[in-house]
């Protein structure tokens, strides 16, 4: 594994973390000088051991804490609150219960103004982008959790931010659909070319997904290492977890990953 240098070029850089900490008003310091640049047009995972700040990093990155010091910045502004440039795709779907389909996906620009036929005719689109077409009048106790998650997917899409922030989109679903909307999500950036920044407890979804990988060691979060995959994320997806790099990164990823449970 590489050292964690997460230089890029300048122009490449969609998201930089820039010496962020974070300490909680209890005194608990969660993240300590997180420095990490995230490649535009990347998919970038988060992993590492519960507690290590995943999700409190990915909601800096989000503006929904803001950190004890340092900063982040998207697209060359520093985040300072929720930002038009991401969207946050949330582990428990986070849908309105009292909505159908067509309306959750519409929110976000119903927030934003847009007009009512402008941000349906957006939503339809994006609905039968994640494979939901026909569900617009579902409401979300109707659909199962797969397609809970797909509605959600397809909300973020429709804002059309340029950075996705994905909090375990799938670890409430079971593994067969796991597979499936991991394979699903793929195709569907080949088309979008949007940032992800993607949190997991998953080494195997991380080197499926991921052109890089952030590992953070815990108490408190660190930048522990950075793996670029240089895995091709197209073909057969089993082709491709039978891979002997895929293989041979899900070990060493382990390997490092022990220590912190001893």
């Amino acid at each position: 594994m590489s050292l964690p240098d997460t230089t890029v070029p300048a122009r490449e850089v969609a998201v930089k973390v820039d010496g962020v900490g974070m300490v909680y008003p209890t005194g608990t310091e969660a993240l300590r000088d997180i420095a990490v640049e995230f490649p535009r047009g990347a998919l970038v995972s988060l992993l590492g051991p519960s507690g290590c700040g995943k999700t409190t990093l990915l909601k800096i990155i989000a503006g929904l804490i803001e950190p004890t010091r340092g900063q982040v910045i998207i697209n060359g502004t520093t985040v300072h609150g929720p930002s038009p440039a991401s969207a946050f795709v949330f582990q428990d779907f986070a849908l309105m219960p009292w909505a159908t389909v067509l309306r959750n996906v519409a929110f976000g620009l119903e927030l934003r103004g847009v007009r009512k036929r402008e941000r349906e005719a957006i939503a339809r689109k994006y609905i039968a982008e994640v494979g939901l077409a026909g569900a617009e009048n579902r409401y979300p106790h109707e659909m199962s959790g797969g397609m809970r998650q797909r509605a959600g997917l397809a909300r973020a899409l429709a804002v059309d931010a340029d950075v996705l922030l994905m909090d375990e989109p799938f670890s409430a679903i079971d593994e067969q659909m796991r597979r499936k909307l991991q394979e699903d999500l793929l195709s569907l950036l080949r088309v979008e070319k949007k940032t992800v920044i993607f949190v997991t407890h998953s080494i195997e979804e991380a080197v499926y997904l991921s052109d890089r990988i952030v590992i953070l060691s815990p108490n408190p979060g660190e930048v522990s290492q950075v793996v670029d995959t240089s895995l091709a994320h197209e073909g057969d997806p089993e082709t491709i977890r039978r891979d002997p790099r895929y293989v041979a990164l899900v070990d060493e990823i382990w390997s490092g990953l022990k220590r912190y449970l001893d």
